[in-house]
């Protein structure tokens, strides 16, 4: 391999990870969302708050940890108003959903300029785990064996999801809660709880893909950073139909799109910012083209369900 092309192809998958990891946790917190019934479309607004508080309680504190937890918290923030909303007081999802993003892109561009508009401060790059010998293997390993602690966690979540759906009791009851509440209801669980659980998890998740875009993936927090990540979280949430696997793959198909200047520009090729930016958005139009009628998509998800209603 010529040193031109393992260049390229380390540049490639090193952005492809960093950039896949929030549309990973995003993918999956959706995927989550979906199963019990409800469509969340806030998850755009849960992310960009949970990279306005993950960075903000990041430079507060000095440490990148404690900013991973203000992530989650701030995603859960916005999650709790989408459980409030949607699943208890039965209010349409998609409205709400958009509500909830616009309201974030507002107040966290409104915070950000009341704090930072005289300066915008930068971030220290947080602590990586190295495994030994792994992360000397050509390309791979500082990819995939030289990372943060969290990219290590989210692809362990892929596992989890995958064995927790079908393996659990709650992942059961997580699946009947989206195509059966009634029976579910029937059966003595509170269908209310069971969504308003998946949401609040699905807030932690996104709030954490969000900080680590922050923290780790730019090192400063930018009004409207998402750039709608969290809309193609809930593409690979829709076409991997309860997959976690499938959303691993398509976060990183997207992460490596969002890459591509990156790794072009270390290789050398000059090729227009402009285009490379648009790949993205162009993949996602196409695998909606290609492969949405196949992958059946649902027109909606999870109507306000109402205790003791058939």
């Amino acid at each position: 391999m010529s040193l031109f092309t393992e260049a390229f192809l380390t540049a490639l998958l090193v952005g492809a990870i960093a950039a896949g990891i929030p549309l990973l946790l995003a993918g999956l917190g959706e995927q989550l969302s979906e199963k019990a019934g409800v469509l969340n479309i806030g998850i755009e607004g849960m992310m960009l708050s949970g990279a306005y508080f993950g960075f903000l309680v990041a430079w507060k504190t000095e440490s990148a940890a404690l900013g991973f937890v203000g992530g989650v918290g701030g995603g859960m923030i916005v999650a709790a108003l989408m459980a409030l909303l949607c699943v208890r007081m039965g209010l349409n999802q998609i409205v709400i959903g958009i509500a909830l993003t616009l309201g974030a892109e507002g107040a966290t561009a409104l915070l950000h300029h009341v704090q930072f508009s005289q300066s915008y401060p930068r971030l220290s790059a947080p602590m990586t785990w190295t495994i030994p010998g792994l992360s000397q293997i050509p390309v791979l390993g500082p990819a995939l064996f030289s990372r943060e602690p969290v990219a290590y966690l989210s692809l362990l979540l892929v596992g989890v999801f995958a064995y927790a759906y079908r393996r659990t009791y709650w992942g059961i009851a997580l699946q009947a809660a989206g195509d059966k509440p009634a029976a579910l209801d029937s059966a003595g669980v509170d269908v209310i709880l069971i969504r308003s659980g998946a949401v609040l998890i699905t807030g932690a998740l996104v709030g954490l893909g969000g900080a680590f875009m922050a923290i780790v993936g730019a090192g400063i927090f930018v009004p409207f950073m998402t750039s709608g990540q969290g809309f193609i979280g809930i593409v690979l949430a829709m076409l991997a139909r309860g997959q976690p696997l499938w959303v691993l793959g398509g976060a990183i198909l997207f992460g490596a799109c969002l890459s591509l200047t990156t790794a072009l520009q270390v290789a050398g090729v000059d090729i227009p910012t402009d285009v490379i930016q648009m790949l993205p958005f162009a993949a996602v139009m196409l695998v909606l083209v290609f492969l949405g009628r196949k992958a059946n998509l649902p027109n909606a998800l999870g109507a306000a369900y109402v205790r003791g209603a058939r």
